[in-house]
């Protein structure tokens, strides 16, 4: 999948590293009081970590690609319980149920951040939520995704 990802100057360094400096564009609009803004990038900013999820998922295990037609194409989502599913994380969200409630429930709270809220005016009630579920130090599910990518 590097390989491909590469035609685009996209690996899971590039991804990580993404990941991170939305968090922080996320983290600057928090500060400006741009609430649509951060509450979009903090999203992105998850995605692109559980893309480099994929990207190391695919690396442990090539056959993937070619066991399930398709697998590609699927990549290219943006929606966040399918990158969920293509990293093989599922289970390991299961798990964390007992471990570590708070970040099953911030889960439960970012899921369905879709990259459409880019069209959408968010509350800056919306966007504190949404970073804070998504950052937390302890509880965050950026953080979470981190171990795994």
């Amino acid at each position: 999948m590097d390989e491909l990802l590469g035609v685009f100057g996209l690996n899971r360094a590039f991804l990580q590293q993404l990941s991170a400096e939305r968090t922080e564009d996320a983290r600057a609009l928090l500060a400006a009081h741009r609430w649509s803004g951060a509450y979009y990038l903090v999203g992105y900013a998850l995605e692109c970590a559980l893309k480099s999820c994929v990207v190391a998922y695919v690396e442990r295990n090539i056959e993937v690609i070619f066991g399930s037609k398709g697998f590609q194409n699927k990549c290219w989502t943006h929606e966040l319980e399918s990158l969920l599913d293509l990293a093989d994380l599922r289970s390991e969200l299961e798990k964390v149920k007992t471990s570590n409630p708070k970040i099953a429930q911030n889960w439960l709270d970012v899921k369905d951040w879709s990259e459409l809220s880019r069209y959408q005016m968010k509350t800056q009630s919306d966007a504190e939520k949404l970073f804070e579920a998504v950052t937390n130090n302890s509880d965050g599910v950026l953080p979470w995704v981190k171990t795994y990518w």
